[in-house]
């Protein structure tokens, strides 16, 4: 210590003028006293300055921990729904895939009634046939007419 060693001088050179070194000696250890309890008031100071950043900084990290955690719900809130729509067009595109091999199949057995009607022989334009009711010669030039109609994706 810089102060104790300038104060220790001081005692040694009140002892050699033959003064009244108890009284000297009392004023050094008053000012000594003075600079310990100002050094304690300094390092309380200090360590309250330093107790309250770490409590600050505790607090921070609290509100983030709790930020983060309503994020993070959040987010999972939102996989949640994203998962469920998921599933709902899952189960829409089986419905629809089914569907279209439903019609596929609808298709190709009235590809098959068409070619037998063609297959035999259909009169005349003006034609009906009689076993099925209706204009067999409007009904294929309704089919030739949008075949995109018909075909499979």
């Amino acid at each position: 210590m810089a102060s104790s060693s300038g104060s220790g001088s001081a005692v040694s050179a009140a002892t050699a003028a033959g003064g009244s070194s108890s009284a000297a000696e009392e004023e050094l250890r008053a000012l000594m006293e003075q600079r310990r309890a100002k050094r304690m008031l300094s390092n309380r100071e200090s360590a309250r300055r330093s107790r309250m950043r770490k409590q600050r900084h505790l607090d921070d990290l609290t509100a983030q921990v709790a930020h983060l955690r309503r994020e993070n719900a959040h987010v999972a809130t939102a996989l949640g729904l994203t998962t469920q729509g998921l599933l709902a067009v899952d189960a829409e595109n089986a419905v629809l895939r089914t569907q279209a091999a439903e019609l596929a199949a609808r298709l190709h057995s009235l590809n098959d009634i068409l070619s037998c009607i063609n297959s035999n022989g259909a009169a005349a334009a003006a034609a009906t046939d009689p076993l099925l009711g209706f204009d067999s010669a409007a009904f294929d030039d309704l089919f030739r007419s949008s075949p995109e109609m018909f075909q499979l994706c």
